[in-house]
């Protein structure tokens, strides 16, 4: 069973790429309240989360593009896997 993603165990779960919009988010919203530290340790977590923020929004794009495909090949995600087994 999965925590975040909708699978038959978890209908009311999320697509991927909105799991990863909202760790996006998050990280926006926590960068915010560091932006004015100067201090080396926080320039480096800044840094790393700029990284990992663009990071995160190429993945988006992957998991938009996987749904994209799989609307376009089976329909809008209903009860059952569109793909693998069943």
């Amino acid at each position: 069973m999965t925590h975040f993603l909708v699978t038959e165990d978890n209908p009311n779960g999320s697509k991927l790429e909105d799991v990863l919009r909202t760790v996006r988010a998050d990280i926006v919203r926590r960068q915010v309240k560091i932006i004015d530290d100067e201090s080396i340790v926080a320039q480096k977590v800044i840094k790393n989360n700029i990284l990992i923020l663009g990071m995160l929004t190429e993945c988006i794009a992957l998991a938009d593009d996987s749904t994209k495909s799989l609307d376009q090949a089976y329909g809008k995600s209903g009860a059952s896997p569109r793909i693998g087994t069943k």
